[in-house]
């Protein structure tokens, strides 16, 4: 998952960061309407976790563009607007979730995975190829019923691999879907998560190249 969280408070935006990259979610962060406008025509994201009392334009200016380019992500309001009031407002300007400041970490993450599961790319959360399986909600990957422990990165990529079936993705790809804006397009950063979770992996290899194309997963 790629999310854009748009939140003007530079700390909550860094806090907010930081702990969706622990769940192996791709975050990018913006602080005002105006670049959340800009990005979301110019990268694939699944959701806006969206603050209302934005500078600039207004969240819930925001919210609508959004929802009128149809460009198929969800939208999380995540706001101290908080009264009845208010969340009734949001969801009838086309926000397809509401939660108000303070909360609590898992919730915003149950959230923003159940509005995955409602998109219209929507999976299943329980990702099989032979013997490897891909909890994508516990997070859990086992072989042969033996857990396999991965970094984020490492769990992002398998998962984007596994919806693949098969399908052959580009290294361009997987930075775009993996990584944040901030990455350097000449990085190697990916051919070296592949290689460490080709050997997290074990025998036989899963995770094969092809060449001058990308990698894809295969028994052979």
């Amino acid at each position: 998952m790629r999310v854009l969280v748009v939140e003007d408070e530079p700390y909550m935006a860094r806090v907010l960061q930081i702990g969706l990259r622990r769940e192996a979610i791709t975050a990018d962060v913006v602080h005002d309407g105006a670049t959340a406008l800009e990005q979301v025509t110019v990268y694939d994201y699944d959701a806006v976790i969206l603050d209302r009392d934005l500078p600039g334009v207004h969240g819930d200016e925001v919210c609508r563009r959004i929802v009128a380019m149809d460009l198929g992500c969800r939208i999380l309001m995540l706001t101290a607007a908080g009264r009845l009031g208010d969340k009734v407002e949001g969801l009838g300007l086309g926000a397809d979730d509401y939660l108000p400041k303070p909360f609590d970490f898992p919730e915003l993450i149950a959230r923003l995975r159940a509005l995955y599961r409602r998109s219209p790319m929507a999976h299943s959360p329980v990702l099989t190829f032979g013997d490897l399986t891909f909890d994508t909600h516990r997070r859990r990957v086992t072989r042969a019923d033996t857990e396999i422990r991965l970094t984020p990165k490492e769990l992002a990529v398998l998962e984007l691999l596994l919806r693949a079936d098969g399908g052959v993705l580009s290294a361009e790809y997987l930075l775009d879907k993996a990584w944040d804006v901030h990455t350097d397009p000449l990085t190697n950063a990916v051919r070296l998560v592949v290689h460490t979770l080709r050997k997290k992996l074990g025998e036989p290899q899963l995770v094969h190249t092809a060449i001058s194309a990308g990698y894809y997963l295969g028994s052979e």
